[in-house]
């Protein structure tokens, strides 16, 4: 019997597979499909700034304290799997004008509260930092130097390789249709293959927790989301910076591409590309920089994220079940959030106390 059995093979399982494992406990992690395959392969892969862990909500403790731990742990993957996952600090640019122009403010008051580096941009100073990004004469442009990027890929399979490495049990196409429970106990798990049993459990399904989680007595409120993405080819990028417009983004890629995100859509589990998604893409990737009208259009997919009704992820161990974690809901920040949120896990798991309270990500709905 394995120590620990972790459900959800996206970024967020497997980050807590191979910090478990490299807590000397046996691992096994079950995933219904592929791999890293669901909303961890089709994100952006945009790491947002840190700042001082003591301040601010729950989720920008979690946002500093993976900020930290993203160049730690991508050092140690390469050295250990020869795998580079992409990682580096780019710099960011957010713009808003109209009514994001508010929202962008109480952001910029929040970093201002947390320490977070960031210089408002005049349109003189703009062109000097980005000359292709073009917003509105009225927009509101703020440049945060510390936003850094992942390829999602490449993470992943730096995080599969040194899963196995660590000995943990990778198990596709096995997904779970039964948690079994006794006296506030978890006993076993019976999948498409059979029932198996582990001292601790952990839910990380992503968009697909809430069966699982009903299953125990706790309504998450977790539901799909679509998002969809597009890439487009330049040759040699036309800027640096992520660019950021509320929930829309321009991610320039070192080899010439460019990601164009995202949309938000609840059409339950339906994860096709529309036509209205990517031109509305499109057209605002063309808005903001209009060289990218003479790119070339490479792809576009989606993925489901999964979103908490409460707005924040659950992450903590669920107070009915004593040996049941759960790690979910965390919506547009599942791979920027993964290393802080498998340390945290891991450090439920193996009884030590957590780097800060989660009293806030505590599994209550409300």
């Amino acid at each position: 019997m394995h120590d620990v059995l972790i459900i959800g093979g996206g970024v967020i399982g497997l980050s807590i597979a191979y910090e478990a494992a490299g807590r000397g406990q046996s691992v096994v992690l079950l995933e219904q499909q592929q791999l890293g395959q669901e909303a961890s392969w089709a994100g952006a892969g945009i790491v947002p700034p840190g700042g001082d862990a003591r301040t601010g909500t729950a989720v920008h403790r979690l946002q500093s304290g993976a900020n930290r731990l993203w160049p730690l742990l991508s050092e140690e993957l390469r050295e250990r799997t020869g795998i580079d996952n992409g990682y580096f600090r780019c710099g960011g640019l957010n713009v808003a004008d109209g009514e994001r122009c508010a929202e962008l403010q109480a952001q910029i008051e929040e970093w201002r509260r947390c320490g977070v580096e960031h210089e408002l941009l005049d349109a003189a100073a703009l062109r000097r930092v980005e000359p292709q990004i073009a917003p509105g004469t009225d927009s509101l442009v703020c440049r945060v130097p510390g936003v850094a990027q992942i390829r999602n890929p490449r993470h992943l399979k730096a995080l599969i390789s040194g899963c196995v490495q660590r000995g943990v049990e990778l198990r596709t196409g096995e997904p779970v249709r039964r948690i079994h429970r006794r006296d506030g106990t978890v006993e076993g798990v019976s999948t498409t293959s059979g029932r198996l049993s582990a001292g601790q459990y952990v839910v990380a399904g992503g968009a697909w927790s809430g069966e699982l989680l009903s299953q125990c007595g706790f309504d998450a409120g977790i539901v799909p989301v679509r998002g969809q993405i597009v890439l487009l080819a330049t040759g040699s990028s036309p800027f640096r910076h992520i660019v950021e417009c509320g929930p829309r983004y321009l991610v320039p890629r070192p080899d010439g591409r460019v990601l164009i995100g995202s949309t938000e859509e609840w059409v339950g589990y339906n994860k096709g590309t529309t036509s209205a998604g990517v031109q509305g893409l499109l057209q605002f990737a063309m808005g903001l920089a209009p060289s990218l009208a003479e790119a070339r259009f490479e792809q576009s997919w989606s993925g489901l994220r999964p979103h908490a009704g409460r707005g924040t992820p659950f992450v903590g161990r669920l107070p009915e079940c004593d040996n049941l974690l759960v790690a979910t809901g965390h919506f547009r920040g599942g791979l920027s959030l993964s290393p802080i949120t498998a340390r945290l896990i891991g450090q439920l798991l193996t009884g030590e106390p957590t780097d800060f309270s989660l009293d806030e990500l505590g599994l209550s709905p409300g």
